[in-house]
C-alpha cells in the first residue's frame, strides 16, 4: 500500500489551515452522513451543535474526538480525510468498516473553535473538567462515551511548536500518549494495549518522519478525559499534533495524523499477537521544552552590554477570520541550550526591533532588522 497516495487521494481540500470552526465541517457532516449515521448529540454552551458520525458495523468499537481545545484544529481536519478515505471502496475500508464501528465527534468544543480559543464559552478547560463535569460539552462527551461502550478511545489535540524529540533539535510532529490509569503510573491492561498500539504507529511513521516523534508527559491527573478513560479500564491514547519545520499552517503534520490513523486501523483489524512489546513505548524519547520559534544568536542590544540570544515566539491571534501569528520578544539571555525553528545569526551586530535597540521581554514585533537589513521571521 502506497499510503502517501492515500492522502492525496482522499485529503479534503475544502478544510485547510489553523481556523476551522464549526461552518467548516457542517456541509462535509451532510455530506459523510450519506456513508454513515449523523446525530446530534447535544449543543454547546451557546448552543452550537455538537455531532456525532457511525461508520462500520464491527465488533470492535472505536470513539474519537477531536477540538476539545477549540483552537487545535489539526486533527479535525485528519479526521475528514480518514472519512473520505472511508467512504470509497477498497479492500482495507471493507476490513475496517467490517470489523470495527467507529463514532467520531469531529468538534466537540464548537464555542471555542468559534473564537478560537483553548477554552469554552465559560473559560473552562474541557480536558480538566472529567471529573466535575461542569460543561455541556464534558456532558456529551460522557454520555457518548456510556452509551457507546467503546474498547478503544482517541484522544485528538494539537501541541504547540515549543517542544522537541527528547534532548534533540528535532521538534515533535507527532506525539503520541497512552495516559496513566493512576498515581503510580500502573501498567494496566487497558494501558498496555495502548503502549502496544503507539509502539506499533511509531515503528510505522518513523522512515516517514524519523526522529520526530516523542511521547508526551504521562503524569497522572484524573481530571484530564483521557487518564480518566484509562482509569475506566479503556484504553486510550492521546494524539499530540505539532510543528513540522516551518509547517505553521499544520498542514504536513495533518498527513502525518492521517497515516497515524490508518496505519491504527491496520492494527486493530489484524492479529494483536504481532503487537511490540510494551517496552519499546519507553524507547520513544518524552518530549522536552526546548525550541522556540525564532531566535537571534549572538545579537548587541543597547539595553545589555554583553552579546546575547534573543528567543520570539509567535501567538496565534483571530483577525477576521484569519489566524495571524504575532511575534513577540520571549527570553533574552544565554540560548545555547535551546534550539529555534529559524535560526537568525546577527554574529555581534545591533539588533533592533520596531526601530528601537533596547529590547525587552513580551514586546511585540513589528518589523525587525540586523543593523540596516530587515529580516523576515517566518
Amino acid at each position: 500500500m502506497n499510503i502517501k497516495s492515500l492522502f492525496n487521494q482522499y485529503k479534503e481540500q475544502s478544510l485547510y489551515g489553523r481556523y476551522i470552526p464549526f461552518d467548516s465541517i457542517a456541509p462535509l457532516l451532510s455530506t459523510q452522513s450519506k456513508i454513515g449515521m449523523l446525530k446530534l448529540e447535544g449543543r454547546s454552551e451557546e448552543a452550537r451543535d455538537i455531532h456525532s458520525l457511525t461508520i462500520g458495523n464491527g465488533a470492535f468499537k472505536i470513539f474519537m474526538w477531536s477540538q476539545m481545545h477549540g483552537n487545535e484544529s489539526t486533527t479535525t481536519k485528519s479526521i475528514f480525510d480518514l472519512l473520505n478515505f472511508l467512504s470509497f471502496e477498497g479492500a482495507l475500508q471493507e476490513q475496517v468498516l467490517k470489523s470495527c464501528t467507529i463514532k467520531v465527534l469531529p468538534m466537540l468544543n464548537p464555542d471555542g473553535a468559534e473564537c478560537y480559543t483553548r477554552e469554552n464559552a465559560n473559560n473552562i478547560d474541557l480536558n480538566r473538567d472529567a471529573q466535575n463535569k461542569s460543561q455541556r460539552e464534558t456532558n456529551v462527551l460522557f454520555n457518548v462515551f456510556e452509551a457507546f461502550k467503546p474498547d478503544l478511545c482517541l484522544n485528538m489535540h494539537d501541541q504547540r511548536s515549543i517542544f522537541s524529540v527528547g534532548n534533540t533539535a528535532k521538534s515533535a510532529v507527532i506525539s503520541f500518549l497512552a495516559p496513566s490509569a493512576d498515581e503510580s503510573k500502573s501498567i494496566t491492561d487497558s494501558r498496555a494495549y495502548a503502549m502496544q498500539l503507539i509502539s506499533s504507529i511509531n515503528q510505522k511513521l518513523q522512515p516517514l518522519i524519523p526522529n520526530h516523534i516523542g511521547r508526551y508527559d504521562d503524569a497522572f491527573n484524573i481530571n484530564c478525559v483521557g487518564h480518566t478513560f484509562q482509569s475506566l479500564g479503556v484504553p486510550t491514547i492521546l494524539f499530540e499534533a505539532g510543528l513540522y519545520p516551518g509547517d505553521y499552517q499544520r498542514e504536513k503534520t495533518r498527513e502525518y495524523i492521517f497515516y497515524s490513523l490508518i496505519y491504527l486501523l491496520e492494527l486493530v483489524t489484524t492479529t494483536k499477537t504481532s503487537l511490540p512489546k510494551i517496552n519499546h513505548y519507553t524507547t520513544i524519547p518524552e518530549n522536552k521544552k526546548l525550541f522556540f520559534d525564532v531566535i537571534i544568536r549572538d545579537a548587541k542590544i543597547s539595553n545589555i552590554p554583553e552579546l546575547v540570544d534573543i528567543a520570539i515566539q509567535f501567538e496565534e491571534k483571530l483577525l477576521n477570520k484569519k489566524i495571524e501569528l504575532v511575534p513577540k520578544v520571549h527570553k533574552i539571555g544565554d540560548l545555547s541550550k535551546f534550539f529555534a525553528h529559524k535560526n537568525l545569526k546577527a554574529n555581534g551586530k545591533s539588533v533592533f526591533i520596531n526601530d528601537n535597540s533596547t529590547i525587552q521581554n513580551h514586546q511585540i514585533i513589528k518589523e525587525l532588522s540586523i543593523e540596516n537589513e530587515k529580516i523576515s521571521m517566518i
